[in-house]
């Protein structure tokens, strides 16, 4: 018994041109020395850096030093702890930040 199925890929592949390969920026020339000499993760580093790419632990990291500028109040240091928090959680190990306290918030402002 024939069985009939959607091959959607396949027709994608039976329906492209595939004329934008003509194209592409650099195609038929050769890699250059700076992409032989790194692994595949540097290079993608490199890229993403030039594309303007920050991990979210960044992102978080430079969020959290607007809230601390802006801190006042007890309740803003809950808030921005709890956010210190996640940062510790998704951060290399070495990157990680002790909570803040009303106390230590104008030291906490000149370091972060």
């Amino acid at each position: 018994m024939e069985r009939k199925y959607n091959d959607l890929i396949g027709d994608m592949i039976k329906e492209n041109d595939y004329s934008y390969e003509k194209n592409l920026p650099g195609k038929g020339k050769p890699l250059t020395k700076d992409y032989m000499e790194k692994d595949t993760f540097q290079h993608f580093q490199k890229i993403a850096k030039d594309a303007g790419y920050l991990p979210p632990w960044l992102k978080l990291q430079k969020e959290i030093s607007v809230f601390v500028q802006e801190a006042q109040t007890e309740k803003d240091i809950k808030k921005i702890n709890k956010q210190i928090k996640m940062h510790n959680r998704i951060c290399p190990p070495p990157m990680q930040k002790s909570f803040i306290s009303l106390t230590d918030l104008e030291n906490a402002k000149k370091v972060w």
